[in-house]
């Protein structure tokens, strides 16, 4: 029988109470976002047309900020400085962690030991990794350098020489590998083991066996890994920053170091050009969304969902 017209009000009056106390539950992170993201992110946009340095009022200027980001040389240099990191960094990482979890995987005791051993670096303040990075690189007294002498092989300066402050960032970022691995891992867990047995009564070995079965399988989780590695290179600072550029450093070979994120924050704080910072603020977040957008069009194609599509 349908309902009756008594019982219609008394169900669309529970669920606006629910709908009441979920919003009410949420209120603190609405607040938080409006006041702490998307109002920075309108206010900035209105500060990319302006000409800003925080002790006088906003001169408005149209579109010559973004104009001058295109005059200004650094910020080319910038941008390759990132990206060449970008394409050096995610690709290192995801192997990495790849292959640290299948042996995780493939480990019957202490697993759960060397995934906390692996994961405790992450919780590393990323400004004691930048001072880690001199003290493990340095071309002189470094110990990569110490132990590579062991071997009888001369080490680069890794600090110094700018072919090599990028390679020594990227190898200080596998620091932090240990977050991609638990992720990783929890992935091939999920893994059915009837794949697995099938291939075996075909004969297939390991590497047949990760190659037709694990990676396709966990394709979803490496294709989020990708996007997100990527994100967080194109916007890496904090390390950088620290070994390269803390305290007035100028003993080490910065213009190798200065990523784009690092040039936007000296032109906001230590130059007071907010509204230039700004412009490159927003040319940045076009860049993210444009490799993102490009990423998912190109890669999607080679992940594999086991129930089609999304």
């Amino acid at each position: 029988m349908p309902p009756t017209r008594a019982k219609v009000p008394r169900r669309r009056s529970m669920q606006w109470i629910e709908t009441r106390a979920a919003l009410l539950f949420i209120s603190p992170w609405i607040l938080g976002f409006l006041i702490f993201t998307l109002w920075p992110v309108i206010n900035s946009a209105y500060l990319s047309l302006t000409d800003y340095d925080v002790i006088n009022d906003p001169n408005f200027v149209g579109f010559d900020n973004y104009v001058q980001l295109f005059q200004d040389p650094k910020v080319g240099l910038a941008l390759r400085n990132t990206f060449v990191y970008l394409v050096l960094s995610v690709p290192t990482h995801l192997v990495v962690a790849l292959g640290l979890a299948l042996l995780l995987n493939g480990a019957t005791r202490a697993t759960g030991f060397f995934r906390t051993a692996f994961f405790l670096p992450k919780m590393t303040p990323p400004v004691a990794v930048g001072i880690l990075l001199l003290m493990l690189f340095n071309g002189q007294s470094g110990l990569i350098n110490g132990f590579l002498g062991i071997f009888g092989i001369d080490g680069p300066a890794w600090t110094t020489d700018p072919d090599w402050v990028k390679p020594g960032l990227v190898l200080m970022n596998l620091w932090t590998v240990g977050s991609s691995i638990v992720i990783i891992l929890a992935a091939l867990r999920a893994v059915p083991q009837e794949l697995y047995d099938s291939a075996l009564v075909d004969g297939a070995g390991w590497w047949r066996r990760t190659l037709r079965i694990t990676v396709p399988m966990i394709s979803p989780t490496l294709f989020f890994l990708f996007i997100v590695d990527s994100i967080n290179a194109l916007q890496s600072f904090t390390e950088a920053y620290t070994a390269f550029f803390g305290s007035g450093n100028t003993t080490y070979s910065n213009d190798a170091a200065l990523f784009y994120a690092i040039y936007l924050f000296q032109q906001a704080f230590e130059f007071l050009h907010m509204g230039y910072a700004s412009a490159m603020a927003w040319l940045l977040f076009v860049v993210i969304m444009v490799i993102t957008a490009v990423q998912m069009l190109v890669t999607r194609r080679f992940v594999h969902y086991e129930g089609g599509r999304p």
